[in-house]
């Protein structure tokens, strides 16, 4: 069974022969993002494919915000550069939810949990997490959530 790290690793080499310099250096970062992740807290020890999952949704988040950052600065060119390495991590990611399929699911579950109040969001966020897990921004599903309980 190929595991997410070790798909990382083939298409690290792979890119390194077709001399593409973006996934190259995409992936070492992305490389050394999980190794980073494995030594972290109190001992060593290797992740499974939905930790590696969390460290690059993590990585493609950071490239978002720093995209949006330069270019809020006028920065245009390190902006497509760090929306080009999101890219790439996120072909690693499971597919993201769209927003009607986000919306149907967050009002299923708000019906079927019977949530109603702002005191809910807590408990409903938690549901609604449990079935998107990865496959949708935690911000849009707050944001979603919050919106439904305060409406």
């Amino acid at each position: 069974m190929n595991t997410l790290k070790e798909r990382l690793r083939a298409d690290l080499t792979t890119a390194m022969k077709a001399r593409d310099e973006l996934r190259t250096s995409t992936l070492r970062l992305a490389i050394s993002a999980v190794k980073e992740a494995e030594v972290a807290g109190k001992s060593a020890h290797e992740l499974t494919d939905d930790e590696v999952e969390k460290v690059l949704t993590r990585e493609v988040r950071k490239r978002r915000e720093a995209a949006d950052a330069y270019a809020g600065a006028g920065r245009a060119e390190q902006a497509a550069r760090e929306r080009s390495e999101g890219e790439v991590l996120a072909d690693y990611l499971p597919k993201q939810l769209g927003d009607d399929e986000l919306a149907a699911i967050v009002d299923k579950v708000l019906a079927d949990g019977d949530f109603a109040g702002p005191k809910a969001i807590g408990p409903a966020m938690k549901a609604v997490q449990a079935i998107v897990a990865g496959r949708a921004d935690g911000g849009k599903v707050a944001g979603l959530v919050k919106a439904r309980l305060t409406a």
